[in-house]
């Protein structure tokens, strides 16, 4: 069973719900990166997303492209983000790592390679946003050969037959969009989420991640009510790009425990 699995599965038996943020590795510097992840669990995460900066995340709005921006000022690359986590490992063997970003950087550094190195680091997980379920079976397989959970995305436009597809090659958790558009925008339709949960479940048996439009404590709370997990990305980002120098991890660390008491307020 691998780390993420383990996590999840000792949450269901809790009755409780996930917490996921993401940040952008390197993001507002390099050095800031290891703090952000420790404060990160410190306040209640469960798994980290980390993003790996690309210089045209299709999938992002304006505040997490500013985050790979500001990182790829300092030259942050793929390699670097791995070797953040094998960093965090130093001190951390139990927070699930998720590395979230876009084919490119992994084709470059090919598929084998990165596999190998992201094990070796001690990566959990990978979610890459331009590689469909139908087109990337051998690099879904390879991870998995390594130990590493291949994570997808669904979108409130997922046909049926799409949601099957992800469902066989998925492990791990699923990432639910839970809106058109990019990330942090638009308002979140509980309702509608709810109604897409059990059609995925059909075809997935494993916990499923809502994200995209949860920025505050209600809607987090709101959403631990249909899924398994709340994941977390451009309001932790703003916190950190209006924080002052110095002030970014307390900052971030005031925000996450809000929402991990609001998620943990419901009964799961």
């Amino acid at each position: 069973m691998s780390r993420i699995a383990k996590v999840l599965a000792r949450l269901k038996a809790e009755k409780r719900k996930a917490l996921i943020p993401y940040i952008c590795a390197g993001d507002p510097t390099p050095a800031l990166t290891l703090p952000l992840m420790h404060g990160l669990t410190a306040s209640g995460a469960d798994i980290i997303e980390l993003g790996v900066p690309f210089s045209d995340p299709m999938a992002d709005g304006p505040v997490i492209q500013r985050a790979s921006e500001r990182a790829l000022k300092h030259n942050v690359s793929l390699k670097d983000v791995i070797a953040m986590v094998a960093e965090f490992r130093k001190t951390n063997s139990e927070t699930p790592v998720v590395l979230m970003g876009y084919a490119n950087p992994i084709e470059h550094m090919g598929m084998r390679a990165f596999a190998d190195a992201a094990k070796a680091a001690g990566v959990d997980g990978v979610l890459v946003v331009d590689y469909p379920p139908e087109e990337c079976e051998a690099f879904a397989a390879d991870v998995k050969e390594h130990g590493l959970d291949p994570i997808f995305l669904l979108a409130p436009t997922s046909t049926e037959e799409r949601i099957a597809a992800v469902g066989k090659v998925a492990s791990g958790y699923l990432y639910y969009v839970s809106l058109k558009g990019v990330t942090g925008s638009a308002t979140l339709d509980t309702g509608e989420v709810a109604k897409r949960i059990p059609l995925i479940k059909k075809y997935a048996d494993i916990p499923i991640g809502v994200g995209f439009g949860i920025r505050d404590a209600a809607t987090a709370k709101a959403v631990a009510q249909v899924a398994d997990a709340v994941v977390i990305g451009s309001r932790i980002i703003q916190e950190i790009e209006n924080s002052k120098p110095g002030q970014e991890v307390d900052n971030v660390k005031a925000f996450m425990a809000g929402i991990r008491s609001a998620i943990d307020s419901i009964a799961a």
